[in-house]
Order: C-alpha cells, then structure tokens, then sequence
C-alpha cells in the first residue's frame, strides 16, 4: 500500500516532469529538487533534474548531478549510463572552456566502454569531440569520415540527437572541403529536426549557435538571419532559459547594424555584453560592441570595447585597424592590418580582412598592395559565391579604381555593387558607394552628378548616426564646402569651446579628442566660415549666436 508521503512525492514528480515538458525550467528544477530531498529521484528524473540545472545557467549544480549520475551507475554496473553521464559532463566542461577537466571525463568515458562489449549509442557521442577537433585542425576529409559514422551510429540507435550531432559536423566538413553548398544543405537537415522539436533542449542549444556561426563564417547572411530568427523564437518560447541568449543577442546585433537599426544594435551588443560575463563568446560581444561604437564615431568607448574583446579574441581585427584609419592613424592601421593578414590562412579568415586592407592601403597611398588584395578577394567571392561576399569584393574593386585613376570603370563596377548592397538591405555599405560614385562622376568632370552622389550618401549618413561619414562627405562636397555655416555637430563644439578662448588643448581634453584632429577641425572650420584665424572665427560664433 502507497503511504500518504510516497503518494505526495509522485504528484511531486509527475508535476516536473509536466513542467519540464512545457518549459517552465525553474519550476521544474524546484520540484525535482524537493523531491529529490524527499527520496532519491530514479535516473530518468535525475536526468530532467541535470538539465534543468544547465538550461538555467546553474552549471555546478548541472556538473554536481552529471557527477552524481556518472557514480550511481557505476554502482549499478550499468556502463552505458555512466558512460552517457560522463560524456555529457566533459561536453559541458569543454563548452564553457574548461578543456583539462572535460577531456578528463570524456577519457572516463571511453575507459568505461573500452572493453569491446558495449555497441551503443554512447560510442557516437565518443566520436563527437574528435571530429570537432578534426575540424579545427583543418583535417575535413577526415572530419567529414567521423560525422557521417556518427550518423549512422545515431540511426542505428534511433538517437534523434546523436544523428543531429552527426549532421551538424558533416555540414561544416563540406564545408571545409570546399563544396559549401552541399554543407549549407546538410545544415538545413539538421535545423529542420531542431525547429520541429525533435531534438534535445541541450542539443538544440548547440546546434542552433553552430549553425549560425558557421552560416556566418561562409557569408550566407540570409541563412544566418533566418535562424536568429528561429532562435530568437525558441529563447522566447523559455522564459527561464539562461544559456544562448547572450549569443542570440550577438548575431540580433550583427544583423541590426547591417540593416541599419544603428540605435538597437547597440543595445543588443551591450545586452549581450551583460549576459555573456566572462564566457568566451564575451569577446565576440564586445568585439560587435566596439564596432557599433566606431561606425558612429564614439571612438573612445570603442577603444575600450576593442580592449575588452581582445582578452577573448587575440586581435579584434579589422576593427582595430579600421579605428585607427578613423582616428588618423594610418601608419598604425597599415600595420595592424598587414600583421594579421599576413598570418591568415585560408580563405575564409583572409577575406574577413580584405576588403579593409584594401580600404587602408588605398588611403596609405599603396594603390599596387589594394590592387592586389581586391583581386584575391574578388576570386575567394567567386569561389564562395555568398552574396555579401560578392557585394564586398565590387565593392573592394571599385574603390581600387578609383584610386587607379580609372574612374569610368569604377562607375559600373560600382553600380553594380550599389544594387547588390540594396538587394542585402545594407544602407551604410550603400551610402560609402555612392560617395565612391560622387569621387568617380567628379574625375570625369560631371560635378553635378558627383554633388547628387555625395548629397544622397550624406543623408544617409546622417539618419544612421554615421558621423565620421558624415564629416568626410561634408569635406567632399563643394556645396557644404562653401555654404556658410554649415558645420558638422563635432565642428561646432570645436568652434564654440574656441570661441570662449579655450586653448587646442583644452578642447581636446573635453572633447576626448586629440590636438591633432581639433586642429584639422578648426582648418575645416575656418575654410568653411571663409576666415582666417580664432579671432575671426570667434566673432563669427558671437554674430551668428553659436556662442
């Protein structure tokens, strides 16, 4: 006969495991925990515990469990759930970093199964960690050998997951073998299962951030976008999920600043920073943080979001670089910009620095090193074949001919990369076009058409909050050149500082700016107000009540 305490302690269960069937992960959590006070939880409800813990971003207590787990079936003689436990265990530990600890219990793992007597789904997820690594190393043929075994391990057992896992490692071994389609295709398998919920939480978990971060890393960026979409979804559907929403976040961002959602961009990057910690996706956080903060020209704070990166990611490139061109700086972004190509290898690392290295050699004057740099990038887009590779290699080649002198060339290659960026919806990658199209109209002499280009890229500019774009097309242009007044927001602080008889220096402490860049603004001020010294410029303030 069932006594009032053990009936109590079913009800208990029955309802977590219908929270964790909805969910609702920390209710879930709570009630397995009581009942697991009460009397100890059978290892199909230690395992619902186990994750939960994880899904909550509780890790000790996941690792505490996964532990426990691994112990209690060894007791039993049971190998291939102490072998599951201690797999899943290292897997999580190698996830967060922990790479001594992790190994350490996946070679439990293995020793557990070593003695030839257990076929089971268990030596699959043996086979995972190793093709990863194979992966990393660069060896895909090998890689792609391991995952399809994995599958067919996962087939043969009916493990949903495991055939997920097998999938996911043989879309990025195509991949890495070149035949990128095939790869995205064996992708997109995979992603059906996880979106229609036959998959883990866990495992769902993971493939979804590989995914996208391997759609990313072959610039398909409308893959990329449509399963952030997808994970964005899944996250909301968890209100107590605590793992891969920072992620989410981080690709929200990338995607929101390539469209032009400058404002929101910025605030998913800053989430993102918040929520990941000290985790090693942080440095991707604070990498897109930083490169929100350049675009708009808050050079300061992206300094130091570059500085925060840099404790994850080596070198935060070509942002730095492009920072420091920003700033002035070309010879340091020359070289920040050379050191890291010259170590990349292969060719999805070395088009991700190109197109700026072409951008920073053309200003630095070295026209032969951006010529030859757009044409590696043009064959690596050809190769590719992802659009927003191929709108930034046009892009890279317009520019190149323009500085070649060549500008009637440069005007079709360069509308031709205009409507490639609308077709992406990429507005600011389309206003830096159309102000290559203004400098091209003006070396055939077509000045009106050059004003119309530099106009309509200015406007744009200036509804992203693109103010150093916005400057340099204000600088470009002869109708703001010689229009009164018409000072850039920054040109006005600069000038009413000065105006109240503020030293270059004083304004540059103020202002976080450098002496240097207050006195190229005050040249651009006193060109445009037509005068000729502070005093001028001065009155000039107090007359038109500036100051």
């Amino acid at each position: 006969m069932i006594g009032e305490g053990d009936a109590g302690g079913q009800d208990l269960r029955y309802r977590a495991r219908e929270a964790y069937r909805q969910r609702a992960w920390a209710d879930a959590y709570e009630m397995l925990a009581t009942a697991d006070r009460q009397s100890a939880l059978e290892p199909a409800d230690l395992d619902l515990l186990t994750t939960s813990a994880y899904l909550l971003g509780r890790n000790e207590a996941g690792d505490g469990l996964s532990s426990r787990g691994y112990r209690d079936a060894a007791a039993r003689g049971d190998a291939t759930r102490a072998a599951r436990c201690a797999l899943w265990l290292g897997m999580h530990l190698l996830l967060r970093g922990e790479v001594a600890r992790g190994g350490g219990w996946l070679a439990r793992a293995k020793q557990v199964l070593d003695d030839g007597q257990h076929d089971c789904a268990e030596q699959g997820y043996l086979l995972v960690p190793v093709g990863l690594k194979l992966v990393e190393e660069g060896d895909a043929a090998a890689a792609h050998f391991t995952f399809r075994t994995v599958t067919e391990v996962g087939e043969r057992f009916g493990d949903p997951d495991l055939v997920a896992f097998g999938g996911l490692g043989t879309g990025q071994a195509l991949i890495g073998l070149g035949r990128t389609a095939q790869g995205v295709a064996a992708l997109d398998e995979v992603m059906v299962a996880v979106t229609s919920g036959e998959i883990s939480p866990i495992v769902a978990g993971i493939v979804y951030c590989a995914v996208i971060e391997t759609c990313r890393g072959v610039f398909d960026l409308r893959r990329a976008q449509e399963w952030t979409a997808a994970l964005d979804n899944w996250c909301a559907s968890q209100p107590d999920l605590v793992p891969y929403r920072g992620q989410c976040l981080v690709h929200r961002a990338e995607i929101m600043l390539l469209h032009g959602a400058w404002p929101d961009a910025l605030e998913e990057a800053r989430r993102a920073c918040d929520r990941l910690g000290s985790q090693a996706a942080a440095g991707v956080a604070f990498y897109q943080l930083a490169e929100v903060h350049r675009l708009r020209g808050e050079f300061r704070q992206a300094e130091q979001a570059y500085l925060q990166a840099s404790r994850w990611l080596p070198e935060p490139q070509p942002g730095l670089a492009l920072l420091r061109l920003a700033q002035g700086q070309v010879d340091a972004a020359a070289a920040g910009i050379r050191h890291v190509l010259a170590a990349a290898v292969g060719h999805l690392a070395r088009c991700r620095l190109l197109a700026a290295h072409v951008e920073i050699m053309i200003v630095s004057g070295d026209v032969a090193d951006a010529s030859a740099g757009a044409a590696e990038l043009r064959l690596i887009a050809e190769d590719i074949g992802a659009p927003w590779l191929r709108a930034l290699a046009l892009h890279a080649s317009g520019a190149t001919l323009i500085a070649e002198h060549d500008a009637k060339a440069a005007l079709a290659v360069l509308r031709r990369t205009w409507t490639a960026w609308q077709e992406l919806d990429a507005p600011y990658e389309g206003a830096r076009v159309r102000v290559l199209m203004g400098l091209a109209c003006r070396e055939l002499g077509d000045h009106d058409s050059a004003e119309m280009e530099f106009d309509a890229a200015r406007w744009v500019f200036e509804q992203l909050g693109a103010d150093p774009d916005a400057d340099r097309v204000r600088a470009l242009s002869q109708r703001a050149a010689t229009a009164p007044g018409s000072l850039t927001g920054r040109e006005m602080q600069v000038l009413r500082l000065v105006a109240t008889g503020k030293t270059n220096r004083a304004v540059a402490a103020e202002l976080f700016l450098s002496e240097k860049t207050v006195a190229r603004h005050l040249s651009n001020i006193f060109i445009k107000l037509g005068v000729s010294s502070r005093a001028a410029a001065t009155a000039y303030a107090y007359e038109h009540g500036f100051v």
